[in-house]
């Protein structure tokens, strides 16, 4: 979701109109004829100052908004969603750096988790974690399977939307499942019945690629400690674990938890997905 260093942007300008708030009221302005009017970038920077902490704050320790790019994590999220994200649900990290300080909270079988992608941490993923440290994972001929426990998949009629290459998608979705520790969760994924459970060709190298065994029909994972297996809800349009890997606990950002607005273009603005909660 996106490349652009926004939390950077926004510390370094908070970081230099707070420099030259703080020089203006306990130097500057001590020095400054009482006659003599405040300069105009002086009187902006301590204006947009304390606007620019609190926005900065909110990010980095309470909510973060992101925008959906793909069509990865349908039909739970559609391109266009604007969603937030709980950035203490999995502990207090600092910003920018995004190291951990205050542990507290880890991710659940379920949980939508947005993250800094392993392979570029430049860029951030947003996935459903199927599992946990010390899981077994198993895909294969579309069953998935945790702790050689099969999650429950129910049919639920078809899915269809237009892709944004002009591409009508028609899949079979399904109410699956997950079994967290603290009870069930279930969500809505989407199959395409014609593709296969694992294109073998497009697997890269990773980190820990020896606890995974691969195969044509699917793979079976054992998720190495401090990291999780996570899979789009658009089973096969997504770019997932299965192809790049573990998610490392450092790379965490948050957890999905509500869309507050969708637009992606006039013609796919949606007034209904506006304030509703993430499952």
């Amino acid at each position: 979701m996106g490349t652009l260093n926004f939390p950077l942007i926004l510390f370094i300008l908070t970081l230099a109109t707070g420099i030259i708030w703080a020089l203006d009221r306990f130097l500057w302005r001590k020095k400054r004829d009482k006659d003599v009017p405040t300069p105009a970038w002086i009187d902006y920077s301590g204006s947009f100052f304390p606007v620019l902490l609190i926005v900065f704050a909110l990010r980095s320790f309470v909510v973060e908004p992101f925008k959906i790019p793909s069509s990865s994590m349908r039909p739970t999220l559609e391109v266009g969603d604007f969603i937030l994200v709980n950035k203490f649900s999995y502990g207090i990290r600092l910003p920018i750096i995004e190291k951990k300080i205050i542990p507290f909270g880890n991710p659940k079988r379920g949980d939508l988790i947005v993250f800094r992608y392993p392979l570029n941490p430049s860029q951030d993923y947003i996935k459903r974690v199927i599992g946990v440290p010390g899981d077994t994972v198993e895909y294969r001929d579309k069953i998935l399977t945790v702790n050689g426990k099969p999650l429950p998949h129910l049919p639920d009629g078809e899915y269809a939307y237009l892709e944004s290459v002009g591409r009508f998608e028609t899949l079979q979705r399904f109410s699956e499942t997950a079994y967290p520790k603290d009870g069930e969760r279930s969500y809505h994924v989407a199959v395409d019945p014609g593709y296969p459970a694992l294109d073998l060709n497009s697997v890269r190298r990773f980190e820990y690629q020896g606890a995974c065994a691969y195969a044509h029909d699917g793979f079976r994972c054992v998720v190495p400690e401090g990291h999780y297996w996570a899979m789009g809800d658009n089973r096969d349009r997504s770019d997932d674990s299965r192809y790049w890997g573990f998610v490392p606990d450092d790379y965490l950002r948050g957890k999905a938890f509500f869309i507050w607005f969708n637009w992606d273009d006039i013609s796919s603005f949606s007034f209904e997905r506006i304030g509703s909660s993430i499952q």
